[in-house]
């Protein structure tokens, strides 16, 4: 009797992991990520100097320096080296799942245009442990309501950063928002553009280490400015 001998090719998509002074949680999280599943896996880093990049060079983690500041330009970089269609953004800060990562791929490959990790749908959590949170949470709610309303959309959570979008997609939507205003842009103008979107329920950790670098007010306000600028434009 032969042996069976099943062959196991690798995700043929792309893993970039965005960081910015986070070696603490890049130390307890990168061992969980699935990258001898993943056939290109790369870091954009914005000018780690907290060991980050010493760690990456001891991981053999290609990275690729971003000079200009603002997770817009990250996203934008890692679509200008991703080598494959299937993009997956993905920050090692401890909110993010990291057993999501082949949910969001196998999703891609069903011919979904965008897939967003949500912390708002049924089955999902959000981390939550104080009032800042919290607000944030409230306003992530009405802005992903909003933008439904606007843009005739199903979405529970416009706005998370943790999710996969096809390259092609990416450059069809184009976006230009700077900073943490870059996917709520990119979810309305996928909406906006009728592009494939889907959704899977995601459980948001406690995160390790640094401090979120988003300011709450200022965040706000530069999406009410998208909002506006998405909705009158032509």
């Amino acid at each position: 009797m032969k042996e069976l001998i099943i062959m196991s090719d690798k995700i043929k998509g792309t893993l970039v992991i965005l960081t910015l002074n986070e070696i603490k949680g890049l130390e307890s999280v990168f061992p969980k990520i699935p990258r001898n599943r993943i056939a290109e896996v790369f870091a954009v880093d914005g000018g780690s100097t907290d060991g980050t990049l010493e760690y990456y060079k001891k991981k053999s983690v290609r990275v690729m320096r971003q000079h200009s500041k603002g997770r817009g330009e990250a996203f934008r970089i890692a679509m200008r080296y991703a080598k494959y269609d299937n993009v997956i953004f993905f920050s090692p800060d401890g909110n993010e799942n990291p057993d999501d990562i082949i949910r969001l791929f196998s999703l891609l490959d069903k011919n979904y245009d965008m897939v967003i990790a949500s912390r708002f749908m049924k089955g999902a959590k959000s981390d939550e442990d104080n009032q800042i949170i919290k607000l944030r949470k409230f306003g992530n709610k009405m802005f992903t309501l909003f933008a439904n309303i606007l843009f005739h959309g199903r979405l529970t959570d416009s706005i998370n950063g943790f999710r996969g979008i096809k390259r092609s997609a990416f450059k069809a939507i184009n976006p230009n928002a700077k900073g943490f205003g870059i996917e709520f842009q990119v979810s309305i103008r996928a909406m906006k553009q009728k592009l494939k979107i889907t959704e899977i329920a995601t459980k948001e950790h406690e995160r390790i280490g640094g401090k979120s670098t988003a300011s709450t007010f200022k965040t706000g306000t530069y999406f009410i400015q998208i909002l506006f600028d998405e909705y009158f434009k032509k």
